[in-house]
């Protein structure tokens, strides 16, 4: 069972609030709904089902496991393999940059609170990367989050920053968007399953056309995120 600390850790984690760059990332989704492909409640629920399946479980999830794991392990430079296998897998430069915009706003928000976090921090810009997914599974470690929990709270933060960025492109009010929520959590806890016993040998994505509505908004002449 989590402890308290580690519960509230969680919630911070999973939190909108918490100042990470969030609502200005999209994945791609802004060229989705730009497109006219993505226009109700239930278009949005099954191309959310698209990212977690093709993306955050085998990917962000797996990463954030391999880091839990290192950082329990005291493993700096395996965090740094870590990164350079997830920047490596993630296709669209503003994926990759977002990524890493993330991971660089969550150390500044930890910075001093656990002195292995700031080791990693240290070699962040000279021998590692500083990935999103590698930070979250650094700080859960250090934070006394389980990886069960913070996969789950990687998937609950990803759906939870989309359908953000839903709201404001889509016509759908704030009820439909927690109906949304709601009906995504089987989803969430599926890819956690799927993805708990991989390694990182076996971290990969695979979400093509995602992909390519990210490169295309790299493009784009009117944006409101950044990716």
């Amino acid at each position: 069972m989590i402890d308290e600390s580690g519960l509230l850790s969680a919630l911070r984690l999973a939190d909108s609030f918490l100042p990470v760059g969030s609502y200005t990332i999209s994945y791609g989704f802004e060229s989705f709904a730009e497109e006219g492909r993505v226009e109700t409640g239930e278009d949005l629920r099954e191309l959310l089902s698209d990212y977690l399946y093709g993306q955050v479980g085998p990917c962000d999830m797996v990463a954030l496991s391999a880091a839990h794991c290192a950082a329990r392990q005291g493993d700096v430079d395996r965090l740094a393999r870590v990164d350079d296998r997830l920047h490596a897998t993630l296709l669209a430069r503003e994926f990759r940059e977002s990524s890493l915009t993330s991971g660089k706003r969550l150390l500044d928000v930890v910075a001093d609170e656990h002195a292995f976090v700031d080791r990693y921090a240290e070699r962040v810009g000279d021998e590692a990367r500083g990935h999103y997914p590698t930070v979250l599974g650094v700080v859960s470690a250090t934070k006394g989050v389980s990886e069960y929990d913070a996969r789950l709270v990687c998937g609950y933060a990803f759906v939870t920053g989309l359908l953000g960025a839903a709201q404001r492109l889509l016509r759908l009010g704030h009820t439909e968007i927690q109906r949304i929520l709601h009906d995504l959590f089987p989803v969430i806890e599926s890819v956690e399953r799927e993805s708990a016993d991989r390694d990182l040998e076996q971290l990969r994505s695979c979400t093509p056309l995602i992909d390519v509505q990210g490169m295309r908004h790299e493009r784009a002449e009117r944006r409101l995120f950044v990716s």
